[in-house]
């Protein structure tokens, strides 16, 4: 790999140890960051985890920065590298990296999931970075999950549509990206067409794990791709009959003064509002459903209200210290939002944020760097997250967690990750089969 660029990857393509050793980032808290600068540093350093600590092998996000749960640095997770993939193109756009660079690092990654287990073209939740095979997420879980393969995906398009050059190495990645696209069998996770998807299927236990998708939660960018899948896409009735039939679809109600559309009450965690929208661009986006941006902006606005009427009396919540949304805690992994509230705030939560709240989300994002820097930031950017209530600083980062700061940061921007995924002319033609309407979608 090319080296001349701001970060250097040489040396972790020849040690096979996580390359965050060779780079000493300076980690003392500049306090007169403009508000510009300091988008501009978290961006870049959060970069550093999908850069300096990919896998040195396949290129692929790891699962965490730390050894836990009984696996190690060899565990990579496919959706958290559909982010790390559009964070890539964050970087090669912002020139922190060279376009070839970042060109021939997809490309390699490319290369490696094109050899690696997959099950009907959809890939396991973990791989082993270095060999290719599934790592069982649990005991039955040890197939194909439609869901992450989906975050892969909304990536790899999103690099397919960045990457126009004429020249050899964008052109094979191109080639490479629609190769592993047009295999994905989407109707396959019907179940012998049901309509509704299927979130896992195991060569080994079959459709054991049997969780249909149904919404309001992370999943609609599923349903989108499968609707918008070249070979083997699914009808619009399985979007409408399988993800809109729940108990939990329609909400309608107001929580502290702002309706919800869809959902939970008080509406789950943030990350509903980040993982499904890194590449679909909820500005106008409407369907007979809901208008997603009043989706995200109010499920936003509600969890950070939440977090400023503190009903459990927590140390350190406030209008600049917010967002509840999955992440390590003081007592392990956890789903926080309103209304499993842990005492927790996990900056993704309100970084991911900023394209729908961006005062609030820029007054948060001086306390974590200003004021908690010495205890949040590192070389991979913020932590995951912190307890002031119960002193607990977590030492670890997430690529789900790390990746959506970068894209929903750049979304808020320029809008660059939003306007090449909504270019997609099967996303396009997938958002019309289900009766979606938006500005990006040509007539």
């Amino acid at each position: 790999m090319a080296c001349g660029c701001l970060f250097t990857a040489c040396a972790k393509a020849q040690s096979g140890k996580p390359a965050s050793n060779t780079i000493k980032p300076e980690l003392k808290i500049d306090k007169n960051l403009s508000d510009t600068q300091l988008l501009d540093l978290v961006q870049k350093q959060t970069f550093r985890y999908f850069w300096d600590f990919a896998h040195p092998v396949s290129g692929l996000a790891r699962e965490r920065s730390n050894t836990s749960f009984n696996y190690g640095h060899e565990v990579t997770t496919t959706g958290g590298t559909g982010f790390g993939i559009m964070a890539t193109i964050v970087a090669a756009d912002r020139k922190w990296i060279t376009r070839d660079t970042a060109a021939r690092f997809l490309l390699k990654m490319v290369n490696f999931l094109g050899k690696a287990d997959a099950y009907h073209g959809v890939f396991p939740h973990w791989l082993d970075g270095a060999t290719g095979k599934t790592i069982p997420f649990s005991r039955k879980d040890d197939g194909a999950d439609l869901v992450e393969t989906s975050f892969l995906f909304q990536g790899l398009l999103t690099a397919r549509q960045y990457f126009n050059a004429d020249n050899p190495v964008e052109n094979e990645l191109r080639g490479r990206i629609n190769w592993l696209w047009n295999d994905i069998e989407w109707d396959w996770f019907t179940r012998g067409g049901q309509e509704v998807l299927y979130w896992h299927w195991s060569p080994n236990n079959d459709w054991a794990m049997n969780f249909p998708l149904r919404g309001y939660n992370e999943c609609l960018i599923t349903y989108v791709l499968a609707a918008s899948g070249t070979r083997y896409p699914v009808p619009a009735s399985v979007y409408h009959r399988g993800w809109a039939q729940s108990n939990f679809f329609i909400n309608g109600r107001e929580f502290y003064g702002y309706k919800l559309p869809l959902g939970f009450d008080n509406g789950g965690p943030l990350f509903f509002s980040h993982y499904s929208f890194l590449g679909l661009d909820p500005r106008g986006l409407k369907d007979q459903y809901a208008d997603y941006w009043e989706q995200n902006k109010n499920h936003t606005l509600v969890n950070r209200a939440y977090v400023l009427a503190n009903p459990k009396n927590y140390k350190g919540y406030g209008s600049n210290s917010w967002g509840l949304t999955a992440s390590d805690s003081w007592q392990g992994y956890a789903a926080h939002s309103p209304n499993e509230d842990l005492g927790v705030i996990t900056p993704t939560a309100a970084l991911s944020a900023f394209p729908y709240t961006p005062e609030y989300s820029m007054e948060a994002l001086k306390h974590f760097y200003f004021d908690l820097g010495d205890k949040l930031w590192s070389q991979y950017g913020f932590v995951d997250a912190f307890s002031e209530s119960h002193n607990w600083y977590a030492k670890s980062h997430l690529a789900i967690d790390q990746g959506p700061i970068i894209v929903m940061i750049e979304n808020y921007r320029s809008g660059l990750l939003w306007k090449l995924f909504m270019s997609c002319p099967e996303v396009q033609a997938g958002l019309k089969k289900l009766g979606f309407e938006s500005p990006a979608i040509g007539k």
